[in-house]
């Protein structure tokens, strides 16, 4: 008679081991969800929504963006090594994203979460120089410009034109390099003027070197433009010269 018993008889889990195993994988499950043990991830949302701007000190700003990328890991030291080597709040936010992704601890989601921040404050700046007059909200125009290009690591020459009611109509990169190296002509600048139908322009760029002190080539150039719009009826309102230490109107210094 053949024996049917089984050679390896199934094992039964048992009610505590069973409960045992549930309990496990729903601390598995909690852990991946981003558990806050110590509550330190909710307090500091909590002072964000209920203290105001100055709430949170810059390495806890970092520290919260990084968050939203990262949902389980102690954000806190790597928020300060980005400080300590960027320097600024300002600086971490605005340096290059493949720079970011490559410092230690960080990647392309951790990057991406401080570069959305510079994004979105770039649009809303430049949306509201273009909702008014741009000699009569200057402020509005040198924050945006501060917010886009103080933290370059590559000099960029712009060239902003306006209408007859001094509304910004084109806001054109003009060349890359340092002023008298990049692709910019004062006849080629004052005929795209006529082209688009601009009556004036501002002149832009920044200085990687961090100070905003203009050269002599940015004088020389800007005294070019300005002669070549004076003959054909263009206005040229300014030169900003951006840097990371501030700006400089050569307007402003008795330049043009």
């Amino acid at each position: 008679m053949a024996d049917d018993t089984p050679l390896f008889p199934e094992r039964t889990e048992s009610q505590p081991a069973r409960a045992e195993t549930k309990a496990a994988h729903d601390r598995t499950k909690t852990k991946e969800a981003g558990s806050d043990t110590s509550g330190h991830r909710t307090r500091l949302r909590q002072r964000l929504l209920g203290g105001g701007d100055e709430a949170l000190a810059d390495h806890e700003v970092i520290e919260l963006l990084l968050m939203q990328a990262v949902p389980r890991r102690d954000m806190k030291p790597l928020a300060r090594s980005l400080l300590a080597r960027f320097g600024t709040l300002a600086g971490v936010l605005q340096a290059d994203p493949r720079t970011l992704a490559l410092h230690p601890g960080m990647g392309e989601a951790t990057a991406a979460a401080l570069r959305i921040v510079t994004v979105a404050a770039t649009r809303l700046a430049r949306q509201k120089v273009r909702e008014s007059a741009v000699i009569g909200s200057w402020q509005a125009l040198i924050d945006y410009l501060t917010i886009d290009m103080a933290h370059l690591t590559l000099e960029r020459v712009r060239v902003l034109y306006l209408n007859t009611k001094n509304m910004l109509i084109l806001d054109d990169l003009v060349g890359e390099g340092s002023i008298d190296e990049a692709a910019i002509h004062p006849r080629e600048v004052i005929r795209r003027a006529l082209d688009i139908g601009a009556s004036a322009l501002i002149l832009v760029h920044n200085h990687p070197s961090g100070s905003p002190e203009p050269s002599r080539a940015d004088i020389d150039i800007t005294t070019r433009i300005a002669e070549a719009g004076r003959l054909l009826g263009i206005t040229v309102h300014d030169h900003i010269v951006i840097g990371r230490e501030g700006h400089v109107s050569l307007r402003a210094k008795g330049l043009i």
